[in-house]
């Protein structure tokens, strides 16, 4: 439990909800008033990081939101540095990694606290993301081989074999409806436990973008903390993957490609040798 000096005396900070900002002020405006439309009935706090974004984003949050606590990066840090500058300010007892892209819904906050209380094993959760029209995401995966990059980000992933083996990725044979243990959760809305991180430790920023949720998820498990998927919680993601499109090989050569497989190199190289956790479903 933490507990933090104001004016005196003592209080309890609960959760520390944490927003990474790279020139997307119009998504984290919407992200900010959905939380405060909960009108969450315990103590938390809003930290805003903002990756060097180059636009008007730290003036106007500097000017109209005086109940967040504002962390300016001087050079873009990526998601896992930019994450990280705001998790080591955090003073919750549970930390929320929260995309800006994310509309939070009804309880779905209360529901990943009430989870985390009560299963204190459980090192990092997330809730299901569902697309603006309602249909799931699939946000939850199985322990990825060297597939990966070459099915997710190329037109390789277009034959049989590769939906096969997406789809078996993905966890499309689960329905999705139910809380369960699994063996990673993508990155976009991530409850994790402060107790937890001392010995697991922050985002690892080798990773500029992609794989960084993988390894983190990967070291819960290796220290002995579980990782939950949790159906009850919903949330809503507006997010489009920047998948390989067209034909050929052009998309092995897209930037956002590119930075995927350079990541996959790197967590490849970082566990070589290693036994992957026991599989979930």
């Amino acid at each position: 439990m933490l507990l933090i000096v104001t004016h005196g005396y003592y209080k309890y900070m609960k959760l520390s909800i944490i927003i990474l900002n790279y020139k997307s002020l119009g998504l984290v405006k919407n992200c900010l008033k959905a939380i405060k439309d909960l009108g969450l009935d315990f103590e938390y706090e809003v930290l805003v990081v903002d990756n060097n974004s180059s636009d008007n984003s730290v003036e106007y949050l500097e000017e109209h939101y005086f109940n967040i606590k504002l962390i300016k990066s001087k050079i873009n840090l990526g998601f896992s540095g930019g994450n990280n500058l705001g998790i080591k300010q955090a003073q919750g007892e549970y930390i929320l990694v929260l995309n800006p892209d994310i509309l939070v819904l009804s309880k779905a906050i209360e529901t990943l606290l009430e989870f985390m209380d009560s299963h204190p094993q459980a090192g990092i959760i997330g809730p299901k993301l569902k697309n603006p029209d309602g249909s799931l995401q699939y946000s939850c995966s199985r322990w990825p081989d060297w597939h990966l990059p070459f099915y997710r980000r190329s037109f390789f992933g277009r034959t049989k074999k590769a939906q096969n083996w997406i789809n078996n990725y993905l966890m499309k044979d689960w329905n999705h409806e139910s809380n369960s243990k699994v063996d990673w959760l993508f990155g976009a809305c991530l409850m994790v436990r402060r107790s937890a991180l001392e010995k697991v430790g922050l985002l690892d920023d080798k990773y500029f973008m992609y794989m960084e949720d993988l390894d983190w998820c990967r070291r819960f498990w290796e220290n002995n903390f579980e990782v939950w998927y949790i159906a009850e919680a919903e949330v809503i993601h507006y997010h489009h993957r920047e998948s390989a499109e067209g034909f050929g090989f052009s998309g092995i050569f897209k930037k956002s490609s590119r930075v995927h497989l350079i990541s996959w190199v790197k967590y490849y190289f970082k566990f070589l040798g290693k036994k992957l956790p026991n599989k979930t479903l």
